[in-house]
């Protein structure tokens, strides 16, 4: 009886690879082009930290080198190894049999140039948030700046903190302040306690196991900073099995995708203090966030790459 073809995790029959000969590919740019060519067969998706197949398979050419990305340029025309070309063409075929994020593969991300330890107990950070930190809190007189004094902000609070990044980044942009970041996941928490101890941040960052501000009491912040689940019904149901590979936990957002938004406005001004604020991110739901506050003064942010995907409210606006 013929050998039943070995099958995905979605259940289409698992990609054939020709064998790569000796002396085929050679340099990290050949690679490159052999990564982009098998990504863009398989049809992958890309929104992990990486928004093309380009940068993806740079990225995880990188990591199998033991490189910073940022080196990529420096080695591009240099040869590998046999036995780094093996592991090369291995991570490049698990990416395309398994479908998994590239992160998860290597347990690495990279936001605002700093890395982060993840796996599949917490979604791969891809927040805008940590741009956003740099843009608008700098403090440096501009008009477009939300907060005058980084070194006058005393307690941030991250919501949904997955694996921590943010309060991580907030943690070096606030260099005055204590973090308190909160999740309801133990596993989530597990990963940012293993970041925040990376970064010898400990002594300022406290993480908090619950249900948003549930585990906070009457502690109030000057920032608060929240990345909640936001996906609606119909985009749960539409997902890649790249995030179908993360926690649903971390992306559902009940039918119309707010439901998680609507508690953190709701709730917030209970713990902001009178100067402070709330930024969020929302995703592309800009427009039924409008419709669901239009008394509320959102003023929308946008970055290098995202366009009214995350808002900023006062919280004398807050009520």
């Amino acid at each position: 009886m013929a050998k039943t073809a070995r099958k995905t995790a979605r259940g289409r029959a698992a990609p054939k690879f020709a064998k790569v000969g000796p002396g085929e590919l050679v340099t990290l740019l050949d690679f490159v082009r052999y990564a982009v060519s098998r990504f863009v067969e398989a049809r992958l998706a890309f929104a992990h930290g990486t928004i093309d197949p380009v940068a993806e398979a740079a990225f995880l050419i990188c990591e199998a080198l033991h490189l910073n990305p940022e080196q990529f340029d420096i080695f591009a025309n240099a040869r590998v190894t046999a036995a780094e070309g093996k592991a090369i063409i291995d991570l490049i075929h698990k990416r395309v049999t398994t479908r998994k994020p590239a992160a998860y593969l290597v347990n690495k991300i990279y936001m605002r140039g700093l890395p982060f330890y993840v796996d599949e107990r917490v979604i791969v950070p891809r927040s805008f948030i940590g741009e956003l930190l740099d843009s608008h809190f700098g403090g440096d007189g501009d008009a477009g700046s939300l907060i005058d004094d980084p070194t006058a902000v005393a307690r941030v609070l991250d919501l949904c903190t997955g694996s921590g990044c943010l309060a991580i980044l907030a943690a070096h942009h606030f260099p005055n302040a204590t973090v308190d970041a909160v999740d309801i996941s133990k596993g989530a928490l597990e990963v940012a306690a293993r970041n925040v101890g990376e970064y010898g941040l400990a002594d300022r960052i406290s993480l908090h196991r619950g249900d948003l501000f549930a585990p906070l009491g009457g502690n109030r912040y000057d920032l608060i900073i929240t990345n909640p689940p936001y996906v609606d019904a119909e985009g749960m149901a539409a997902l890649p099995p790249e995030c179908r590979a993360e926690p649903k936990l971390a992306f559902d957002g009940g039918a119309d995708g707010l439901d998680v938004v609507r508690r953190i406005l709701r709730d917030a001004p209970d713990h902001l203090t009178p100067d402070g604020g709330l930024i969020c991110e929302i995703g592309r739901g800009r427009e039924l966030v409008d419709e669901a506050f239009p008394d509320l003064p959102l003023l929308w942010l946008d970055t290098e790459d995202s366009e009214g995907e995350v808002f900023w409210i006062a919280a004398a606006d807050l009520g």
